[in-house]
């Protein structure tokens, strides 16, 4: 018998609940044992509604995938918590995740050693469950996180909404648990770090709530200095020095050391580049020549190709450029990464050697820890990076203006002086170069006295700088020493 629409109007409306699941686990961890609980699924925003001034209650929206791990035992007063995300926009938080906060990770290899399928997780000795509680989130439309039925899930899909939707997840978490009087931090990595400084602002001004530190990876916080866009020079040399270590490191300057490298790469870009770049046609024939075989010299690029593109070496050609002596690309993530395209002739690389090296291990892990062991039902598939997100997302705030939370971040520490800043930068990162990074937080509009609630780590890797074991070992000791000095005052 055919349904009727009677049929359809009988059937009662089933609003969609929270279906979080816990398990309990342990850890050894230097001869300590940690026996933590894991609580992973989906939590239900809702959303006031008012209709004709008359109010319809707290609508169902969204659903919002979390994994948290909590201590057993701890006193939530002296406890931090890290809420932890990635950027994309698009990327769920698999990377931070099994990569390195959590208490487990996947075991990718490196370059020239990637792990083959089907790849595999092991304990994390170095996770941060050691000293603060963890919370990872998953922005709408990424991992198992979903508009619920009836709602349009690009109405997430923007810098102000995805604020607002994350920064809701991390109020009803803080309160449900308890946890508001416990040292908070909000770990970003790539656009997530743009998230977590427009986070700081919002979860202050918005909600009251004042955070300990933020933790900033591969950090893109104006994107006037990542853009190669018509008219903007800002980029080029801004890129400049990670453009030479990635240079360095394929044997293009020889034995010098890496750091005399970057030294003279970056001293070149903080003065005669901009202003070979600012001269134009003014630019004398003698200074022209001076200034390709300057940037020929730190690219490893050829005086022809450095003339040829007018001094302005814009990143995806870069890539595409250096080794094509060889047939190879390298990584836009990570430069240390090299790949095979099928036409050394073109302009641009087809794809990124780093995506394409780590994508499987990471996709791989989550899923079979999420169903094997967190014994999470959900037949979704998890979307590790949605590149329909990510070519949809709005910027709708900044119209006529580039993308910056300089701002944001500047007015949360000036309101929050007791605010700590915790900045990871890879020397071989090619997505958001650490001069860029540099630029970025010299720009700060905060006093002089808070300078000094800023601290910048550095790394002989790229984007996910954890993929390399030794920045992973090294990363994970100084995120854990900044909230132990965050915490102590």
């Amino acid at each position: 018998m055919a349904q009727t629409d009677a049929d359809d109007e009988a059937k009662p409306v089933v609003e969609p609940t929270d279906d979080l699941v816990s398990t309990s686990h342990s850890l050894t961890v230097r001869r300590r044992k940690l026996n933590y609980t894991a609580t992973t699924g989906r939590v239900v925003l809702r959303q006031e509604v008012t209709t004709d001034g008359k109010f319809d209650g707290h609508q169902a929206k969204a659903e919002v995938f979390i994994t948290a791990y909590t201590l057993d035992g701890a006193d939530p007063a002296r406890r931090p918590v890290t809420f932890a995300f990635n950027g994309g926009p698009g990327s769920a938080s698999v990377w931070l995740h099994l990569g390195l906060f959590g208490p487990r990770r996947v075991v990718s290899g490196d370059v020239g050693d990637l792990a083959a399928p089907p790849y595999g997780l092991v304990d994390n000795t170095e996770t941060l469950l050691a000293h603060s509680d963890l919370v990872f989130i998953d922005p709408v439309s990424t991992g198992y996180s979903r508009a619920v039925k009836g709602e349009k899930a690009d109405q997430f899909h923007g810098f102000g909404a995805d604020i607002e939707s994350v920064g809701e997840v991390i109020r009803l978490w803080t309160s449900r648990n308890g946890r508001w009087i416990s040292p908070k931090f909000l770990a970003g990595e790539s656009y997530g770090t743009t998230r977590a400084a427009g986070l700081a602002h919002h979860l202050q001004t918005r909600r009251g709530m004042y955070l300990n530190g933020l933790i900033l990876i591969s950090s893109v916080l104006d994107f006037g200095t990542l853009y190669f866009t018509p008219g903007n020079d800002t980029p080029y040399p801004l890129f400049l020095p990670s453009y030479a270590a990635i240079a360095h490191y394929h044997g293009l300057h020889g034995d010098r050391p890496l750091r005399e490298v970057l030294d003279e790469a970056e001293a070149f870009a903080a003065r005669d580049y901009p202003y070979a770049l600012a001269r134009g046609s003014r630019l004398s024939t003698e200074e022209r020549e001076t200034a390709v075989a300057t940037l020929a010299r730190l690219t490893g690029l050829s005086p022809d190709y450095v003339d040829r593109v007018d001094l302005r070496v814009e990143h995806v050609r870069f890539f595409t450029e250096l080794l094509r002596h060889r047939k190879q690309t390298v990584g836009r993530l990570d430069g240390r990464f090299t790949g095979w395209d099928t036409d050394y002739g073109r302009e641009r690389f087809s794809d990124d050697p780093t995506s394409a090296g780590i994508m499987g291990a990471y996709t791989a892990g989550m899923n079979h820890y999420l169903h094997a062991e967190l014994a999470y039902p959900n037949d979704l598939p998890y979307e590790v990076l949605s590149f329909e997100v990510n070519r949809s997302w709005s910027f709708k705030e900044f119209e006529n203006a580039h993308v910056t939370v300089t701002d944001k971040l500047s007015a949360a520490m000036r309101a929050n002086p007791h605010l700590r800043v915790h900045v990871a930068s890879g020397y071989h990162d090619g997505a958001t170069p650490y001069f860029a990074t540099e630029h970025s937080l010299a720009q700060l509009d905060i006093p002089a006295e808070l300078r000094d609630n800023i601290e910048v780590c550095y790394y002989e890797a790229g984007h996910m700088m954890y993929v390399h074991e030794p920045s992973r070992l090294r990363q994970s000791k100084d995120i854990a020493a900044f909230i132990g000095k965050t915490v102590s005052g």
